[in-house]
């Protein structure tokens, strides 16, 4: 056996850092049921305030990936491609020997779908988002469908996506320990809920419509409510037309996502743990970004507020697993540009110098503080109408989002949470010194004219270079033992129907 510790990285995708079952009503908290978050909360280090680093899908796990910022590593939009000359995690780990593998999406473009992942048994293998449509909406993905058609999911549990990764993680974990029980592995098991489609098994759902569901935390409204960034995103979206019991549905909708990954998660540690292949193994539970749910009159993702930048973050040990080493909690605000590192230090591995950290092992094991330095998070694409492009900044209690040509906003997030008050005009004493701090770095650490002209150049280039040759077909795939990569959900897009009726064929149908 490997004395270098094993690494499994769970990722799931829009995970707001609300709907963690041990955060409280007071830090924020909704009442979602997650057992198994809170008990591995519970054998952990927890990172309250932890960001992402562009709240979008394919830019934040690039940037996660890379250990860098948008623009340092041309994170763009949902259409970009990781340039394969930037070194990534699991290629720093698999050149210090050890075993690296991705079970599920991750999101990345074009014929490069490895990027230091020496296996992907499972996953949207082809380029094409790796999200599991319900079959009614023939994989048209409406925006209006995602509030509108939110409750119980229609797919056999078997066939899930969040159900196959956690069997093919189980499954490609008990092979590698059969064919290299002496190499230390990295496994990142990367989960689609609580994204939408927003459905799960109806005892989840059932959970919380139609009564134990919250509005949400922070209503339509406050300075930025105006703010052409802000109305751009409800544009974007389709949000104005969603009426209360719609948006309050999606809402149960939407917890009862979180607790069946949470369920799902805890089958796969139970049976992970049985196995003994947790007792040198460093769990780590992050989100790409956040959901808004409602909040602030909007929903989803990729834009400056708190419900899609900040998202759940836990690395436990085993010591910690074994009660040799305190859990702990870190209040200090952090973000994803320091988990390359972290990793890679209590891997005992070299990282690049140039990343920018910081490292995190020291502050897991509750050995030093946490040094409270900025953080950022980006969107350099004008998603949301000209001038939008923004750089959010968060040090210490403040949080200050400069825009490309809108006006900016600074927020006091110890008084003012759900960021109503923007104090740009109205900042005084140390609030006012802390903005002008903040504006200062934001104008010289951030070129959005350059970053443009990076993203045109470098989107052009790479999605020409290693664009997928011939169809993408659906969104989710197996790679065979012969190499041969097959659809995953035929199945259930594409059935081969024997019976239609079973009450036409079964003499004994029950009839339920």
């Amino acid at each position: 056996m490997s004395t270098q510790p094993n690494i499994l990285f769970l990722l799931s995708d829009e995970h707001s850092f609300r709907c963690m079952g041990h955060v409280t009503e007071e830090a924020g908290g909704e009442p979602v049921h997650t057992p198994t978050f809170d008990r591995l909360a519970g054998q952990g280090t927890v990172f309250t305030d932890s960001y992402c680093l562009m709240p979008l899908c394919t830019p934040s796990r690039m940037c996660m990936l890379t250990g860098r910022n948008a623009r340092e590593c041309g994170a763009w939009d949902n259409n970009t491609i990781l340039d394969p000359a930037l070194p990534t995690l699991p290629k720093v780990l698999a050149a210090a020997g050890y075993t690296t593998c991705l079970v599920g999406k991750m999101h990345f473009g074009g014929n490069l779908q490895f990027h230091g992942f020496q296996h992907r048994p499972y996953g949207d293998l082809t380029g094409r988002t790796g999200h599991q449509w319900e079959p009614l909406t023939l994989l048209q993905d409406s925006t209006e469908s995602r509030t509108m058609d939110a409750g119980i999911t229609a797919i056999p549990e078997s066939k899930l996506q969040d159900e196959v990764v956690a069997t093919e993680t189980i499954a490609f974990l008990r092979e590698q320990r059969h064919a290299t029980p002496e190499k230390p592995w990295f496994l990142c098991a990367s989960f689609s809920h609580p994204h939408f489609p927003l459905t799960s098994p109806r005892r989840h759902f059932e959970r919380y419509w139609p009564h134990g569901v919250t509005a949400p935390r922070v209503p339509a409204g406050g300075d930025a409510y105006n703010h052409p960034m802000s109305v751009g995103m409800r544009q974007g979206f389709k949000v104005d037309r969603i009426g209360h019991e719609e948006m309050m549905r999606a809402r149960a909708a939407y917890f009862g996502c979180v607790s069946y990954l949470d369920e799902v998660i805890g089958d796969l540690l139970l049976r992970l743990e049985a196995d003994g292949l947790l007792e040198n193994t460093i769990i780590v539970y992050t989100s790409d970004h956040g959901e808004m749910a409602g909040e602030h009159g909007t929903w989803w993702k990729n834009g400056w507020y708190e419900a899609c930048t900040r998202v759940p973050l836990i690395i436990s040990t085993p010591e910690q697993r074994r009660q040799q080493q305190a859990a702990g909690t870190v209040t200090t605000p952090v973000s994803h540009a320091a988990l390359f590192p972290t990793l890679c230090s209590m891997a005992g591995v070299a990282w690049p110098a140039t990343l920018p950290g910081p490292d995190l092992a020291a502050a897991v094991r509750g050995e030093a503080s946490v040094d409270t330095l900025p953080v950022f998070c980006d969107n350099l694409n004008p998603r949301w109408g000209e001038g939008t492009e923004f750089r959010m900044i968060r040090w210490g209690q403040y949080k200050y989002v400069r825009f490309r040509t809108c006006e900016s906003l600074f927020f006091d997030l110890a008084n003012d949470p759900g960021e109503q008050d923007n104090l740009v005009n109205r900042a005084t004493g140390a609030t006012q010194e802390a903005l002008d701090y903040l504006a200062t770095l934001a104008t010289e650490s951030i070129d959005f004219a350059a970053a443009a002209q990076e993203r045109e150049e470098s989107s052009t280039r790479l999605q020409a270079q290693y664009a997928f040759p011939g169809e993408t077909g659906l969104g989710n795939h197996y790679l065979m033992p012969s190499g041969q990569v097959v659809e995953a959900d035929d199945t259930l897009y594409r059935p081969t129907v024997r019976v239609a009726d079973p009450a036409q064929v079964y003499a004994d149908w029950p009839g339920v």
